[in-house]
């Protein structure tokens, strides 16, 4: 018999996430090397997660996500205008590249530049894929099941 995975699970499993037009915005199986999980630990979004329950081991399935229930909607209080003076003097601010920044806890987070108009910098601080309906491909390849008396 297959092993099922529920919800405290151990899980390893490949993922490809696609775009509506097909493309491909990331994969496990184009580095190699698949995903681990245990069910529950925030990792993943509970949509996601709710897409992996009741799969067995062995098994391939595909998901299609709106947007709600993959990295969630555009939010426009996260996209930023900041002055160009912020930047260093040398770096190439051009529409599509992401920059890393630091908040004031230490912590880094990616920005995507949108747009550069005289000394003004849009910056989008929403996930990449934030707006975007995707299709979740799973490979899962091992489930191990947890103790839930621990």
């Amino acid at each position: 018999m297959s092993k099922q995975i529920g919800p405290q699970s151990e899980v390893l499993f490949h993922f490809t996430i696609k775009l509506q037009d097909g493309s491909v915005a990331d994969s496990t199986q184009l580095h190699g090397k698949p995903a681990k999980l245990k069910m529950g630990d925030g990792s993943l979004t509970p949509s996601f997660e709710a897409c992996l329950l009741g799969l067995t081991e062995g098994s391939s399935h595909s998901f299609e996500l709106g947007p709600d229930d993959a990295f969630g909607p555009v939010n426009p209080d996260n996209i930023h205008h900041m002055e160009r003076s912020r930047f260093a003097a040398d770096m190439s601010l051009e529409e599509g590249a992401i920059l890393s920044f630091t908040q004031p806890n230490g912590a880094e987070i990616p920005g995507i530049v949108r747009g550069v108009a005289g000394d003004s910098v849009t910056v989008d601080f929403n996930h990449p894929l934030a707006g975007c309906q995707v299709t979740f491909e799973v490979e899962i390849l091992a489930v191990e099941q947890q103790d839930v008396d621990k």
